[in-house]
């Protein structure tokens, strides 16, 4: 399902980790912020063979504890919108796969 105003392209990473599937970008199509792309998504591989997203974050704790604070969030603060946005870009590198 594609979502209105905003498409997903994919960025193949040479030399990158070895469990990298590829880079995602969302780029803005119309509103104030087309024009532009919000960039750091990232399609992973699990040693299962499962793909999962991950979204930009920036890395803070203290001591030994490490925690992420994920730049993309829900405005209601449920999870919700947030599986929604995983889903349609997995959905999307899909579709790319198949048409390979």
């Amino acid at each position: 399902m594609a979502k209105k105003g905003m498409q997903v392209q994919f960025v193949a990473r040479e030399n990158g980790p070895e469990r990298l599937v590829t880079e995602a970008e969302v780029h803005f199509d119309d509103g104030p912020l087309a024009g532009t792309k919000l960039v750091g998504f990232s399609l992973w591989k699990s040693p299962d063979g499962e793909i999962y997203v991950t979204f930009p974050s920036r890395a803070f704790g203290a001591g030994s504890e490490r925690r992420y604070f994920d730049y993309l969030r829900s405005v209601e603060g449920t999870a919700d919108a947030i599986k929604s946005v995983k889903a349609w870009i997995l959905g999307e590198y899909r579709k790319v796969e198949a048409a390979a």
